[in-house]
């Protein structure tokens, strides 16, 4: 038997296949920390978001929320009153993944000690 990670009776190709699902759903810089900001369950709107992440251009954001809409990931309200806005929170489908992803970010923080390095997460903890 091969030393392998994976289980030799499942076909590479099968294992790739839902990562790869999950890296299109929840890849790129801003989408993990924008769920675990909604994962509370208070509604933010757009201005909140942007302030909490910090270094986001306004294209960059509205371009991620707009992503996570269409997946099904984050619900978006426009309130149309004086002044307009919009609020955004986590669907069904969005809370659903938020234990699978504590559960990797204890993983993470877990591994990191293992090689000797110290989690840094004030940045990521503000926008939790």
């Amino acid at each position: 038997m091969s030393q392998n990670y994976l289980n030799e009776t499942q076909p590479v190709d099968n294992v790739q296949c839902p990562l790869r699902y999950l890296q299109a759903l929840l890849g790129g810089k801003w989408k993990l920390p924008i769920l675990c900001m909604l994962s509370n369950g208070t509604p933010l709107r757009n201005a909140t978001i942007k302030r909490r992440l910090g270094n986001i251009t306004n294209a960059m954001l509205s371009q991620t929320l707009k992503e996570l809409e269409s997946s099904g990931i984050i619900h978006r309200e426009q309130f149309n009153e004086v002044p307009p806005h919009v609020e955004y929170t986590l669907t069904p489908r969005g809370k659903s993944i938020i234990e699978s992803l504590m559960q990797i970010g204890a993983w993470a923080t877990n591994d990191m000690h293992q090689v000797c390095i110290e989690p840094a997460c004030d940045k990521c903890a503000s926008t939790c």
